[in-house]
């Protein structure tokens, strides 16, 4: 790993290691796991962009930290989590299937009661950390739209190549797909 891109979203430096994935396409990778500063900085940015949504809403596992530290700043006690394997606990609530560009395959997310339950009649806050295709996206609108919600926004840390030209998204910074 020598190639790096380098960003400054929002006025927080940081590089991003080019890496190959399975399909022969490179991504500049994002990876927010364990780095403190770069989650708290960006889930704050990312708090302003959807301020107004009654529950923030994401999907395992990069989006976990991020909703927590946006919901923390919205003041809102609870936020909801897709998750991509189904618990015990989930077995009276929803799932949908996804593809993204990052696992390449067919996926199923899986949403509790509980966390349909904080979705039902309120205003969404869809948050990740990277958009690219839209796959994950098209998901977690799909499952906001079974359990009785209604999309607000959608916010993510970066937009990744086509998806910056998106006008349904907000987003921190872009980049490209290489």
């Amino acid at each position: 790993m020598s190639e790096y891109l380098h960003l400054c979203i929002k006025g927080y430096d940081t590089d991003l290691p080019i890496l190959p994935l399975p399909t022969g396409v490179k991504i500049a990778f994002f990876n927010l796991h364990g780095d403190t500063r770069l989650t708290e900085h960006c889930g704050k940015e990312l708090a302003k962009l959807v301020a107004g949504c009654d529950v923030v809403f994401t999907a395992e596992s990069k989006g976990l930290q991020l909703s927590h530290v946006v919901a923390r700043e919205l003041g809102q006690d609870f936020y909801a989590v897709c998750r991509k394997s189904k618990k015990l606990y989930m077995q009276d609530g929803l799932e949908v299937k996804v593809r993204s560009i990052t696992t390449g395959n067919e996926q199923t997310l899986y949403l509790s009661k509980h966390d349909a339950d904080l979705l039902k009649g309120k205003k969404v806050a869809i948050i990740d950390d990277v958009v690219s295709t839209g796959g994950s996206l098209l998901g977690l609108e799909k499952m906001v739209a079974l359990a009785g919600g209604t999309v607000y926004k959608k916010a993510f840390v970066l937009a990744e190549g086509d998806a910056a030209k998106r006008d349904d998204i907000v987003y921190l910074d872009s980049i490209p797909l290489l």
